[in-house]
């Protein structure tokens, strides 16, 4: 018996030529897509070139300001994509077979600081064989996440980013806090009108959050935007703990300095936010079982903290009645 092995050889054009032909015919600018890819604009005009001379056709039109699709590049654009497309979800799979053991986050400062970290401990306890490795980013306002490097993201914002899904973890709900020393001082606070007697410290980033709440509990001639300003949150609570002023913070975040005596709220105004935490992956899905722990673990603990309230809408100790 014979066996006979045919093989057909493919004329494939460089991948790196395909790449540069996706990202300038989806933006129309060999800048942007200059950007996108990490090079120069040069750079991508020269493998779009080469793979125009490879195809033997024209792929662009390039006009004074801008590029337009020729009709060839208009047919060659959609199998492209659809071929990249399962190029990469055919590697995400690979890679969300891996078991190395490894959970890689990037997640907002404060929600790091006063939240995540405080209970990292108890996700360590029921998943010994994870190693956690946590950072934090500042802002992620036109960021597009590196999944090859990060599993799982928490961003605060609206819910709406490029390119990734994302699920709700946790509201905002913001209130002024202050030492119990600053709540007794020179100047006692009974009522939102008091602070115009008191320090507002704020947090750089959200710079606006005194002027929204203020607005909320009708208070029109206290300037928003007088005292000191911080980098982040956990430094301006730890200015407020310290009997500087007033402070503004997520509820949530400060129940442990609440519970401790550390702070108080000094009067029951809120201020509910439109923005929130939200669970940011890839819009393949999770497939990484130290990723889909995480996920289950953080629902199971917000979802367990919701149910047993830890008292944080009425019964919070250094909470005082006051007007709403």
């Amino acid at each position: 018996m014979s066996f006979i092995y045919t093989s057909t050889m493919r004329h494939l054009p460089p991948l790196h030529a395909i790449r540069a032909f996706e990202a300038a015919a989806r933006h129309l600018s060999f800048h942007r897509a200059a950007e996108e890819l990490h090079v120069t604009p040069s750079a991508v005009s020269h493998q779009i070139r080469a793979l125009e001379e490879h195809l033997g056709v024209k792929l662009f039109d390039r006009l004074t300001r801008r590029v337009i699709l020729t009709r060839d590049g208009q047919a060659f654009l959609p199998p492209v994509q659809t071929a990249l497309d399962q190029i990469d979800a055919a590697a995400e799979r690979l890679r969300g077979n891996r078991d190395d053991g490894s959970l890689t986050l990037q997640a907002s400062p404060n929600f790091a600081t006063e939240w995540l970290v405080p209970r990292l401990l108890g996700f360590q306890a029921e998943h010994p064989e994870i190693e956690v490795k946590l950072m934090t980013t500042l802002g992620h306002h036109g960021v597009r996440l590196d999944f090859e490097q990060v599993d799982l993201a928490i961003w605060h914002g609206n819910g709406h980013w490029p390119d990734v899904d994302c699920e709700r973890l946790m509201s905002e709900e913001l209130v002024p806090v202050c030492s119990p020393d600053f709540l007794r001082g020179e100047h006692p606070l009974s009522s939102p009108e008091d602070l115009r007697h008191a320090t507002l410290i704020h947090v750089l980033i959200r710079i606006g959050q005194w002027r929204n709440w203020l607005d909320a509990a009708g208070i029109e001639d206290i300037d928003p935007e007088r005292g000191p300003k911080f980098q982040n949150t956990p430094l301006a609570l730890e200015a407020a703990m310290a009997g500087m002023g007033v402070a503004i913070a997520n509820r949530t975040f400060v129940a442990d300095h609440l519970r401790d005596g550390r702070l108080v709220i000094p009067f029951d105004q809120d201020l509910p936010s439109e923005s929130a935490y939200y669970l940011i992956y890839p819009k393949q899905g999770l497939r990484r079982r130290s990723a889909l722990a995480f996920r289950e673990w953080i629902q199971d603990v917000l979802e367990s903290e919701r149910e047993g309230g830890l008292a944080l809408h009425e019964h919070l100790p250094g909470r005082r009645p006051g007007r709403s």
